[in-house]
């Protein structure tokens, strides 16, 4: 990013410094469904809702089996996070998620139905809608780089244990995240745990 004239170095820091967004900040919601417990971390654009994100990223907290929520014209990436996982059965087919930290991917418009294998979960969720954008999910468990691509975003988040940036230097702790938009300089991330990391691009 560059900086703009007379700004003390002060000012050029904090412009260029990534987005922190705290675990103890965020508001539980019911799903759309009201079958469960959401908490955004994130949406595009800012203030949307479930039927108006250009893409979404948030925590849930599962404690019963039950259908899945529709979300037409929607990709999903499910990771869980807690918990002995669960099986997904989707347009008829069953996909048992019972792994942490590997990410799911599946489709909105799918009819899909949640059968918990062994009591309650917590899962982290992706979906954007894929005329507006595009998503993966990468998980580290050691030291990486988060380098956004021009027209990206890259959100990164602790599912378990911590992470510390070269910048400030911060410290993240558990189900905290940092989002670098397309502009941002690259941030050297220190894993002690596992980071999930979002990558989203605008579709053009």
């Amino acid at each position: 990013m560059f900086s703009r004239p007379n700004q003390t170095p002060k000012e050029q820091y904090l412009l260029m410094a990534p987005q922190i967004l705290r675990a103890h900040d965020r508001t539980p919601a019911p799903w759309k469904n009201g079958g469960g417990i959401t908490t955004e971390v994130m949406a595009h654009p800012q203030g949307a809702g479930t039927d108006d994100f250009a893409w979404r990223i948030s925590v849930a907290d599962v404690a019963s089996s039950g259908p899945f929520s529709a979300f037409e014209g929607v990709d999903r990436i499910i990771t869980v996070v807690e918990g002995p996982g669960m099986a997904l059965t989707v347009d008829g087919t069953e996909h048992v998620v019972d792994t942490r930290c590997v990410p799911f991917a599946f489709s909105g418009d799918a009819a899909t139905d949640c059968r918990l294998l062994d009591g309650p979960i917590v899962d982290f969720n992706v979906m954007v809608r894929r005329t507006e954008a595009k998503a993966g999910v990468s998980i580290e468990h050691g030291s990486t780089v988060l380098r956004p691509a021009p027209a990206t975003r890259v959100l990164a988040i602790v599912l378990d244990g911590t992470a510390a940036l070269d910048r400030g230097p911060v410290r993240l702790g558990r189900l905290d995240a940092v989002l670098l938009q397309d502009d941002e300089d690259p941030v050297d991330v220190v894993v002690d745990g596992v980071l999930a990391i979002v990558t989203v691009t605008d579709v053009r």
